[in-house]
């Protein structure tokens, strides 16, 4: 194999054959593949052999987490986490699902990010608590989780949001049994949150596991662990729920908040950047706490390729944290 030097005609590269090819190619060679008619090189990152054609776009690992939404207010139900989506091979997304498809990327191409908020807690006897925001990478969307349900012995009552983990349903007397039923999680992201028995809410549900009903432990739902940074995190825990007595149930695995228990007893808030959820507020109109902002990260093999987050590297992945919105570019 030999590369031509010709001042009038330019360099013409060496050639082979796809079963041709070098035998020990190094990082950047170039030639032309008269098998499949076109110039290729060798990337030593670990794709092997590419087109020039095929050199435009780059696979990625993706982790995109919405905002878990807040815990419910007096006798309340848990936040539910953030909707869970991985393409990690040999790691799950939510709701029991396998690793999603990588995402194939465009080089020098923007991709819009978006971190989703954890939900907010409006205080007191009100309705008002939210769910978390969606999280965002390209085309890929997690739904925020659902918020808690309140105590509200009206006609007024406010159940389990539905999200990517639904909302733990909310306490209450017999006679207002609207607000027991719990929030459902998204198929492929998370689980339902527990249904609330009488005073007693129930736990939020989690991107693993759904949430614990009143008639059990209230604790929120787990979250599911992966290891795409390098190293082994749990995010998107479900809250717990209220009973309005000692002892006040956990949050999930991952960040999950702690219930409230006695009068005027608040919930704790999910664990920033997990997507988990609040904490559900205990007796005497105590409020719920709001649940955990989201996070999206982006791995690929090799040197660093794109720009955006926070960069770090680890076990030859460069590896790209999102924890505010912003934009990712190939």
């Amino acid at each position: 194999m030999t590369i031509i030097l010709d001042p009038t005609k330019g360099i013409t590269n060496a050639s082979w054959t796809t079963a041709g090819r070098p035998i020990d190619p190094v990082a950047g060679q170039m030639g032309f593949n008269t098998t499949t008619g076109e110039p290729e090189w060798y990337d030593a990152s670990g794709s092997g052999w590419l087109s020039f054609s095929q050199s435009k776009t780059y696979e990625v690992n993706y982790l995109v987490v919405a905002g878990g939404g807040a815990g419910g207010n007096n006798h309340a139900g848990g936040g539910g986490a953030g909707g869970y989506r991985s393409s990690v091979s040999g790691e799950s997304s939510g709701g029991g699902a396998p690793a999603e498809t990588n995402a194939t990327l465009v080089i020098n191409t923007a991709y819009t990010v978006i971190v989703g908020a954890g939900g907010t807690a409006s205080g007191g006897d009100t309705s008002g608590n939210t769910n978390g925001g969606n999280s965002v990478f390209g085309s890929i969307t997690s739904i925020g989780g659902g918020a808690g349900g309140n105590r509200n012995d009206s006609a007024n009552t406010t159940p389990g949001q539905n999200g990517g983990s639904g909302g733990g349903g909310g306490g209450s007397q017999p006679t207002y049994s609207e607000n027991l039923t719990a929030g459902l999680g998204t198929a492929g992201q998370g689980y339902a949150g527990g249904t609330a028995v009488e005073l007693f809410g129930g736990g939020g549900g989690g991107a693993g596991a759904v949430g614990q009903p009143g008639t059990g432990s209230r604790v929120g739902g787990n979250g599911v662990t992966s290891s795409i940074t390098g190293s082994s995190v749990t995010r998107a825990g479900g809250g717990g729920g209220s009973s309005g007595t000692a002892p006040a149930a956990a949050g999930g695995s991952g960040g999950g908040g702690t219930s409230g228990t006695t009068s005027g007893s608040n919930g704790t808030a999910g664990t920033a950047n997990t997507g988990s959820g609040g904490g559900g507020g205990g007796a005497g109109g105590a409020t719920g706490s709001n649940g955990g902002s989201g996070v999206v990260i982006i791995r690929y093999f090799g040197l660093q390729r794109g720009t955006g987050g926070t960069v770090t590297s680890s076990g030859g992945y460069t590896i790209h944290t999102f924890t505010s919105s912003g934009t990712y570019t190939a």
